[in-house]
């Protein structure tokens, strides 16, 4: 593999790892600072919250410097703040850290998705930018697992230590390995806003945000969905975290396949398609001990499915300003984390239990299919209109 691919690969596995973890130890913050479990939830939201501000802020305060800088820059914040996350003393303090920590998540995979494409053979940007989001991927299959059972067993703190260990590495590893890179973009900053024209982007980031967010309603309360409604012991929530995480890894790349195979769309609706009969499912077996896990492990490898053609799908639409438009994708996303934790969380909060959060979950992939349906049409639309003009 290139090594500038693997260094991003392993800033992936660090923003994976600390955007993860804190749902499989969420019971265990919760007790610590003395709040409930859907509480514990908002240090989910901050942490999205800050992904979502940095990434364009961020990404186009950076776009005139060289990428390989910047890049760096950014993994240095992402390690200071979630290493001083593990020294919170309250709810307060750790919700301002969790925010802080976010904001160099969107802009260091925006940039990096541009550049992972660049780096690639041509016709493989897809297979760069899964090299990529592989680290993430990985981070859930062995990082989270090993954070979750260190949190649950030791101490939550020793978790986000375990993060700023990894962005050390990932400091280190983009320093010798990532060559010299020109700026991300030479455009001038409204040049660059252009973009927000296209209905088409404002159609695919609404698409990620509430498609995404079905994952994340299932996802944020994985930890008593594994233990309250199935009855598996506390133990048994890492071994479901490495299911998901080994889902996740082979879903990773059966998106960049289907992404090459068929557009980026058609995939997408493939496979929020195939979310919403999961995540249905998974409310009537989530009580089976085995069944429960057998779906954790499928659920991880649907929705992973989704992040190379949803990225690829953006970058096309963003021509001329791809870096922006990657990093918005990725605001998006933690939209996406946030309101599904959120809305998830409404039913569990008044009783309906933990199964209700894959109802939730259903839900929100339906309407990202009926979303991507009509990014079709628009585009038959444009089409039809050229002809004519034609």
């Amino acid at each position: 593999m290139n090594k500038a691919l693997l260094s991003l690969a392993i800033g992936g596995f660090g923003i994976g790892l600390t955007e993860f973890v804190i749902m499989g130890i969420l019971p265990e913050i919760a007790t610590a600072f003395d709040i409930s479990i859907p509480k514990a939830g908002h240090f989910i939201s901050a942490y999205a919250l800050g992904v979502v501000i940095g990434a364009p802020i961020l990404t186009s305060l950076g776009s005139k410097w060289p990428a390989h800088k910047v890049l760096l820059l950014l993994m240095l914040w992402f390690t200071v703040f979630n290493t001083l996350s593990a020294f919170a003393t309250g709810y307060h303090s750790f919700l301002i850290l969790r925010f802080l920590s976010g904001l160099p998540h969107g802009a260091f995979f925006g940039i990096g998705a541009v550049v992972a494409g660049k780096l690639s053979k041509p016709g493989k940007a897809a297979q760069g930018i899964a090299i990529m989001f592989s680290g993430l991927t990985f981070a859930n299959l062995l990082g989270v697992p090993l954070g979750t059972y260190l949190g649950k067993h030791f101490s939550w703190n020793i978790s986000f230590l375990l993060v700023g260990f990894v962005g050390v590495l990932v400091v280190l590893s983009i320093k010798l390995w990532m060559p010299s890179l020109k700026q991300s973009s030479e455009n001038k900053f409204f040049e660059e806003l252009k973009i927000f024209k296209r209905l088409e982007l404002w159609l695919i980031i609404l698409l990620t945000t509430i498609g995404t967010g079905g994952f994340f309603a299932w996802y944020s309360y994985i930890s008593p969905l594994i233990t309250d409604v199935a009855g598996h012991p506390t133990e048994m929530v890492s071994i479901a975290m490495i299911l998901a995480g080994l889902g996740m890894v082979i879903g990773n790349f059966m998106g960049a396949k289907l992404a090459e195979k068929f557009t980026p769309i058609y995939a997408i609706i493939i496979t929020l398609s195939c979310m919403v009969i999961c995540l249905a499912l998974n409310t009537i077996l989530a009580s089976d001990k085995v069944m429960v896990l057998v779906m954790t492990f499928i659920i991880g490898a649907v929705t992973f499915c989704l992040s190379t053609p949803i990225q690829v799908a953006i970058i096309n639409a963003s021509k001329g300003s791809e870096t922006l438009g990657s990093s918005l994708n990725q605001s998006a996303f933690n939209i996406g984390n946030a309101s599904g934790a959120y809305f998830a969380g409404l039913p569990i909060a008044m009783g309906y239990g933990y199964t209700s959060a894959d109802w939730v979950g259903a839900a929100m992939a339906s309407i990202g299919v009926l979303i991507a349906i009509g990014i079709i049409m628009l585009r038959k639309h444009h089409k039809k209109q050229a002809v004519l003009e034609a």
